[in-house]
């Protein structure tokens, strides 16, 4: 299986609860994830469902590019996204 790991970046953009269990459940195929919640500050009600803990347990840190959330996450700055996605095997936009 590890020949076939991919670097995958899943952008939380319209629906931050569904790309938090798509992150999720894609570790299941050992393909390492990068999580960024874009847009929108992602809800409280999103924030404390069990695909925020689904999160954890699959080791996933979720990035921001929303200044408002950078105190509790790793802030991208445009470059630093750019480099993301130009360096995944793969970009989910949800």
């Amino acid at each position: 299986m590890s020949d076939n790991k991919k670097q995958i970046v899943v952008l939380a953009r319209r629906d931050h609860t569904e790309a938090m269990r798509v992150a999720a459940g894609l570790t299941i195929f050992g393909h390492n994830l990068r999580l960024i919640f874009m847009d929108r500050p992602v809800s409280q009600e999103a924030a404390q469902s069990e695909y925020a803990e689904l999160l954890e347990l699959a080791d996933i840190m979720p990035e921001t590019t929303i200044a408002e959330m950078a105190d509790d996450l790793p802030l991208l700055d445009a470059e630093k996204l750019f480099e993301a996605i130009d360096n995944a095997d793969g970009v989910i936009n949800i």
